[in-house]
Parts: structure tokens; sequence; C-alpha cells
């Protein structure tokens, strides 16, 4: 079977696609330049625009399962092609599609409740990935600031979800559910700094931000004023339910979620000064 992946050349993509050519079959990517992907060997790469439909033929062609992202764009903007996708893939013979988005009722959403294909809707609340993020100003000065340092989410590992993705898509099974994917326990981000610092043995400082002192550190290091109100207000009105801790991984892969000091020992390098050993 050949499965098609969206977004398959960003942080989670290139896992999910990994994941797909450990099962044997046909993987194919979509991306708006062929000539950047540097995807692995024998991955098939097709260009084209969720953002326009009719450039997604070739892509859809024999495919039989695909992951479909629910944004697009630098600013993860909500798929408004959801409907026009959706009446493609039915007609290129696609049977299962995983979905990243909450299935909270937008557009795209009742788009692929309406399509006919066996859908599932996966939204991990946080990545560990972006914790990457921090590994900058910890390289430089073994430190992490940021502001509602008491917020907890129970991040996933990217690795978790796409071990998710690749069973539902190769296996099936979960077709009409959504599942909030999550890592075994909840933190703060100084919980994180603290698992960062024990993994890459060196010492790690959390300091929480004002809004005000998180607004001038961003502006200094070039955010624009719109990125910075975005992440303040995104952070000021997070949900408490971000801390939930769900058994979806397991349920769907039969193995138990990795938990962030897993994550932080396999990412340590990443962390670590030039001059550490």
């Amino acid at each position: 079977m050949t499965i098609l992946v969206t977004g398959g050349t960003g942080n989670l993509g290139r896992h999910i696609v990994e994941r797909l050519l450990l099962t044997g079959g046909t993987v194919r990517v979509l991306t708006r330049d062929g000539g950047v992907a540097r995807l692995p060997r024998g991955v098939e790469v097709v260009e084209g625009d969720l953002e326009q439909p009719s450039s997604l033929a070739a892509a859809l062609d024999g495919v039989g399962a695909m992951h479909l992202l629910g944004t697009t764009g630098a600013g993860h903007a909500p798929l408004r092609t959801g409907g026009e996708i959706m009446t493609m893939a039915a007609e290129a013979g696609v049977r299962r599609i995983t979905v990243l988005s909450p299935g909270d009722g937008r557009e795209l959403d009742g788009a692929v409740r309406g399509s006919g294909l066996e859908w599932t809707f996966l939204w991990p609340v946080d990545l560990m990935a972006n914790t990457l993020g921090w590994a900058d100003a910890i390289r430089a000065e073994g430190r992490v600031r940021e502001p509602y340092g008491d917020r907890r989410t129970a991040s996933v590992d990217e690795a978790d979800v796409a071990d998710v993705i690749s069973a539902i898509l190769t296996d099936g099974g979960h077709a009409g559910h959504s599942y909030v994917l999550t890592g075994p326990q909840a933190l703060s981000p100084a919980d994180k700094t603290a698992a960062l610092s024990s993994a890459t043995g060196r010492e790690i400082h959390f300091t929480h931000l004002t809004d005000m002192q998180a607004r001038e550190l961003w502006r200094a290091q070039g955010w624009p004023e719109e990125g910075i109100d975005f992440m303040l207000h995104m952070w000021a009105t997070v949900p408490t339910t971000v801390a939930d801790v769900t058994s979806s991984v397991e349920r769907v892969t039969g193995h138990p979620p990795r938990s962030f000091a897993q994550w932080a020992a396999a990412h340590a390098e990443t962390f670590r000064s030039a001059g550490s050993e």
C-alpha cells in the first residue's frame, strides 16, 4: 500500500516517515519544494500544496492511506481546503486517513467526518521537541527563561506520536476515534529544565519571566510584535486540560509513552555546550 504523508519534512513528519518505512510499504511525501526535502532513500517525493488542491492529483494517485495536517504554513493557519482534498482523496481510492487536528468541529473536521473514509483525529497537546527551542540559550548560558513557569503540560515524545500514526495507517482499527496524545506525566518548564540538567550532566537554571520581561527578551531576539502577543496570550489562556494524562499512546501502540527524562537523555548532546564532555 502507498501511504501519503503531508508535513513529512517537519520534526514530527520525519519521524512518521521513518516509522512507515520500517513497515515495508511505499511511503510518499507531499512537499512544496522537492529539491530541499532531504528525505531518506526510498521515499517518493511529490510536489504539491494543500492550499491548492488542484496540485494534489499526482500525490494522491494510487494512495491507500494518508496522514493530513490540519494546519498550513509557518503561521499554522487552519486548513481551509479540506472539503476539496477529501473529495479528491475519496475519488482517488484513499481508504484510511489520520488527521493532525483536535477534531473539534472546524471546517476541516466536518469534511473529514463526511468523507466516507476511515478517519482518526490525533492531537498531541505539546511535543517534547518544542523544548529544542531552548537549546541555544542552554548551550550559551546554561539557563532557560520563560513566562508562566508554573504551567504544566503532558508533553508527548514526537516518536510516540509517529508510532501511533504509523500503526493506524498501516493496521487500521481506530476509525471514528479522536485521540489526545500525551506523555506519562505533566511537567512545568522548571521540571523539564531539571530533567535536561540531569541528562546533560551540567547545571541548567530556570528563570521565571513576567510578561514584560518576556516581551523585552523576545523583542531583543527579533520576534515580531504580533508573534509576541500571540505567545503571551496563548500561555495566559491555555486550558488546564493540557496537564491531563491520557492512555491513547498505549491504547494504539501497545507500549507506554516515553517520559521526558527518556527524551532528554536521547537528545542530551543537543543541549551541551561545545566544550562539554
